[in-house]
């Protein structure tokens, strides 16, 4: 145990971890596009709906276990919050795992293929999330529009009671947990607040 938890906080299990994410997404992606369960058009629809589906638990995990937990979870994040630079994560193992036996239990009430875009999909967004979150903290990025998406991210720091969707600012604009500062425009922050 005592190994997995150093493991955890290592540069290779980060990197790592990227690297089997997005591997079990595109083999996942790639098996239940091959089985053609599915119609296409029904395909990428199931992955846009997976995407979306992460998107909404990155937001919740993010808002209601990471920051108003009680346990493992709040206190990993709590570290990350005092170390962003760090290299904690879950064992690089672990998510691929989790993604075989959700894919495998989904397989039992719909199409294996079906399951497999599903889960895929839910994947990436994971991959996603991560390579996201990773670039924000070691990348400075030039491209005005980047640079707003990687602010937004660290604004989350400096106020944790807003902000918490690193992929997409939706739900926060959604659930009005988006910061708005003080200085912006009337109008833009009405526009942003509406439910």
């Amino acid at each position: 145990m005592a190994g997995i938890a150093h493991l955890s906080t290592t540069r290779a299990n980060a990197l790592g971890g990227l690297v089997s994410d997005v591997s079990i997404s595109l083999a996942l992606i790639g098996a239940g596009l091959w089985r053609g369960d599915l119609p296409v058009l029904a395909s990428l629809t199931l992955v846009a709906a997976g995407l979306l589906l992460f998107s909404f638990v990155e937001y919740c995990f993010h808002r209601w276990l990471f920051h108003a937990g009680h346990g493992a979870l709040e206190r990993g994040h709590t570290k990350h919050h005092e170390q962003p630079l760090g290299y904690d994560a879950l064992p690089f193992f672990v998510p691929p795992l989790i993604a075989i036996m959700l894919t495998a239990t989904l397989s039992l009430l719909i199409s294996p293929g079906a399951a497999m875009l599903l889960v895929g999909a839910i994947a990436g967004g994971y991959a996603s999330y991560g390579v996201a979150h990773t670039a924000i903290h070691q990348l400075r990025f030039r491209r005005p529009l980047a640079r707003r998406w990687a602010a937004s991210h660290h604004i989350h720091h400096h106020h944790p009671e807003s902000n918490f969707g690193v992929t997409t600012p939706l739900w926060d604009i959604v659930l009005g947990t988006r910061y708005l500062s003080k200085s912006a425009p009337l109008a833009a922050r009405a526009t942003d607040r509406m439910p």
